[in-house]
């Protein structure tokens, strides 16, 4: 039975064992997401590295400003902070993973099994 808008094919990318077979539903899906959030994790870690360069540089050319010293600390903080948040959120994934499933990577990894697997 042909659809209203007829056969549609994925491109050739997405037919790749990585994102799975498109006709078992769920699990590209999983793939996909599982690698916008490492994409997302990894540009917040390259906006703390920039931040704290930034920072660095602000404290540098603070010249014994109070002011400006307390902004580039401040800064400096706050970026160290994020990284602590970011991994510790691994943290915490892997450890409630452990304690729920017995499997650390299962949060992190996840998968999901169909009527066919």
């Amino acid at each position: 039975m042909i659809g209203f808008f007829g056969n549609i094919t994925p491109p050739d990318v997405f037919k790749s064992d990585k994102y799975g077979d498109f006709s078992t539903p769920g699990k590209g899906i999983v793939f996909f997401a599982n690698n916008i959030l490492k994409l997302l994790i990894v540009g917040a870690g390259i906006y703390a590295f920039i931040n704290l360069i930034v920072a660095g540089y602000e404290f540098l050319g603070a010249g014994g400003d109070a002011k400006k010293v307390e902004a580039a600390w401040k800064r400096i903080w706050q970026s160290l902070l994020g990284l602590a948040f970011v991994a510790g959120s691994f943290v915490l994934a892997a450890i409630f993973g452990w304690l729920i499933f017995k499997d650390p990577k299962a949060i992190l990894s996840p998968q999901i099994y169909g009527p066919n697997d």
